[in-house]
């Protein structure tokens, strides 16, 4: 058949194609107009949030941080997708909820956390699939 020389390189093509890389943007793109408005002293947290919008994050403990967070990732297949760049835009407010200072940090300025691969020990038994499924026989009683 002709058509299937044809349309096999084609398929083959079409296969390579789909494992190409991905390129994905998330978050806070920052308009450098808008972002220069915000000077420490002379805007509060109602204006930033008119200016920028609202923030990714605030800061866990208490809400005089604002986080503005870009990403730029990709992403092959199915496989775990690669950080590209990452832009950090961090809002530090002070007590009158004035700005204080704005500060950008980059995927250099962050630090690796390991975590622990310890295991608390828990009470009881381990049982097998077998001692679950035949441990009831014969236990209870009509």
């Amino acid at each position: 058949m002709p058509g299937l020389r044809f349309l096999a390189p084609l398929f083959a093509l079409g296969l390579l194609a789909a494992c190409g890389p991905r390129i994905g943007a998330h978050g806070f793109v920052p308009n450098p107009e808008l972002l220069a408005q915000v000077e420490p002293g002379a805007v509060d947290k109602f204006d930033v949030s008119e200016i920028l919008g609202t923030p990714s994050a605030v800061a866990n403990f208490d809400d005089s941080t604002w986080y503005y967070i870009t990403q730029r990732s990709s992403a092959v297949a199915f496989f775990e997708p690669e950080i590209l760049e990452q832009t950090i835009l961090a809002v530090r407010f002070d007590d009158n909820d004035m700005v204080a200072s704005v500060d950008r940090f980059t995927l250099e300025d962050g630090r690796i956390v390991e975590p622990v691969e310890r295991q608390t020990p828990t009470a009881g038994n381990e049982l097998t699939l077998l001692q679950q499924l035949f441990g009831n026989v014969g236990r209870f009683s009509n």
